[in-house]
């Protein structure tokens, strides 16, 4: 693994977007969030991480970077399944915790590691990696292309990137427009080529785009399964973790909506840096 012991790691808010940013970061490390959506905060969970492991070419030894990791979902599957080692980096200290305790019960702390800093100042060496994934997580990033520049700093010549995130084609539902929307993965997605545009203007060769919209539409049907049954079944869980399932109803409605109309979908990116 790189030498990280140099680096540092986030730089003190002091900005709108720094308060966007922290907000978000807290948002994901609740009670409520993991109790809603699982291990895995994205769409397509588990299969669309491997889909993506396969056209990166992620193999045995592998040095992988997994930006915005939350729990560390994407970071164990990789290590475990495809033999890489991996550095996973978040800007929220409660959801680190989390990530490093799930790793430890994994029996995986030997292949990867946690580090506590912001995507758009990576606290990793240049040319340290063979890929690098972000998965629904861009999105949310107020600087998107120091993002995508940092996305390609850290890879080797020859390196891939791999990004799953929300896409956005027209107008936005109200509900979704505000802090909750951001929070959400959706006030602040892009169209398809808004994405395109932020990675080949890092110096990124765009291969792959594929758009699995069916997954956001199950995802947001997967979390109003779970507000029904933890309702009639332990009611008590939800007002510990603090949701109002009638607050959260709204916000779902209008996700699916938008989804239907073709509004909004999910796509997957890969990338390479040049040799």
């Amino acid at each position: 693994m790189p030498d990280l012991s140099s680096f540092s790691s986030v730089p003190p808010a002091s900005s709108p977007a720094d308060e966007v940013k922290s907000c978000c970061a807290a948002a994901y490390g609740t009670d409520a969030v993991a109790l809603l959506l699982g291990e895995a905060y994205h769409p397509g969970g588990r299969a669309l991480t491997r889909e993506m492991a396969q056209a990166l070419r992620v193999g045995t030894g592998d040095r992988v970077l997994d930006a915005a990791c939350g729990p560390g979902a994407t970071a164990r599957l990789l290590a475990a399944e495809r033999g890489a080692r991996v550095d996973g980096v978040d800007l929220g200290a409660p959801t680190l915790e989390r990530a490093r305790a799930l790793t430890r019960e994994a029996e995986l702390e030997d292949r990867v590691a946690f580090l506590h800093g912001d995507a758009e100042h990576l606290p990793v060496p240049d040319g340290a990696y063979d890929a690098l994934v972000c998965e629904c997580a861009l999105c949310t990033f107020p600087g998107k292309r120091a993002a995508a520049a940092e996305f390609a700093r850290v890879l080797r010549p020859g390196g891939r990137v791999g990004v799953t995130d929300v896409v956005v084609e027209g107008g936005l539902p109200r509900e979704l427009a505000g802090i909750a929307g951001w929070i959400a993965c959706i006030a602040d997605a892009l169209p398809t080529s808004g994405y395109l545009e932020l990675l080949e203007g890092a110096g990124l060769r765009v291969g792959l785009v594929e758009r699995h919209d069916a997954a956001l539409e199950r995802m947001v049907d997967r979390i109003e399964a779970r507000l029904r049954v933890l309702a009639m079944a332990a009611p008590e869980r939800l007002a510990e973790a603090g949701v109002d399932g009638e607050a959260v109803a709204p916000y779902l409605e209008a996700a699916r909506r938008a989804v239907q109309e073709g509004r909004v979908g999910y796509a997957l990116f890969t990338a390479e840096k040049p040799a």
